[in-house]
């Protein structure tokens, strides 16, 4: 592959606290969003990604989204050219992070910047390319519904994954009937309100493991009664056990 004049890969490394927003925007180039500590929360209008430390998120070019902070957050991002980019997916996915993956991305921002017509940068930014291509994808999105009481509901699900009032009654306090979100999310999301809790649940689970909770203290945080229950649904969804996913972040 051959690139015109210019850069191929430009970087950005921050610290930011916990609880900020970065709010609606978008890139003209696709972006890499990693971090070092703490977890990101990216949105769009109609889905929300997550990724902690053993993640990242592709986000192709001119997706608006927003992005919150969980924890001190250690972002680093990179932006691929559109050149450069074309071989990834033309729609957001989270993807592991291998080791060499990880320090890849960190010595291309330690570079700041690669650009094209120095054969060296240009042969690191298509290995880049390829491991990002190859890197397992990993189901930590959530579908958000149009209907903006069904939203409502999804975000207080979001923010408080412990939440243990009745569905019946959370559903009133968005502003609908129960029967009414129970049908809403089926036909906006393609999930079930009862599956997508769950669903938004153990991705909170994630990031609570990512921060160094152990298994008991994030099943309880996140609605769990039992640990046993806990393990068995973050199996089914993440194809791990939470144990083995905390010992390997």
């Amino acid at each position: 592959m051959s690139y015109g004049g210019g850069h191929l890969i430009r970087s950005a490394a921050t610290i930011y606290p916990d609880g900020l927003r970065l709010d609606q925007h978008d890139h003209p180039w696709g972006q890499l969003a990693f971090c070092n500590s703490g977890v990101m929360r990216v949105e769009s209008e109609r889905a929300a990604w997550l990724a902690p430390p053993t993640r990242a998120i592709w986000l192709p070019a001119r997706v608006a989204h927003a992005i919150v902070m969980r924890g001190e957050v250690a972002t680093r991002f990179l932006y691929l050219s559109p050149e450069l980019a074309a071989p990834l997916p033309a729609a957001p996915v989270v993807v592991e992070v291998t080791p060499l993956l990880r320090e890849l991305i960190l010595y291309i921002l330690n570079l700041r910047m690669l650009h094209s017509g120095r054969p060296a940068e240009e042969r690191i930014a298509r290995l880049l390319v390829d491991l990002l291509a190859e890197a397992r994808r990993v189901d930590l999105a959530l579908p958000l519904p149009g209907d903006r009481r069904a939203l409502a509901l999804a975000r207080r699900l979001q923010d408080a994954p412990g939440e243990t009032a009745p569905l019946a009654e959370l559903a009133r306090a968005a502003g609908a009937s129960l029967r009414t979100l129970q049908r809403r999310f089926p036909a906006e999301t393609g999930l079930t309100l009862e599956a997508w809790r769950q669903k938004a649940r153990l991705i909170a689970a994630v990031a609570r493991l990512s921060q160094g909770a152990p298994v008991a203290v994030a099943a309880a945080d996140c609605g769990y009664e039992s640990p046993s229950a806990f393990i068995a649904a973050f199996k089914r969804q993440l194809g791990v056990t939470p144990g083995r996913y905390r010992a390997a972040r």
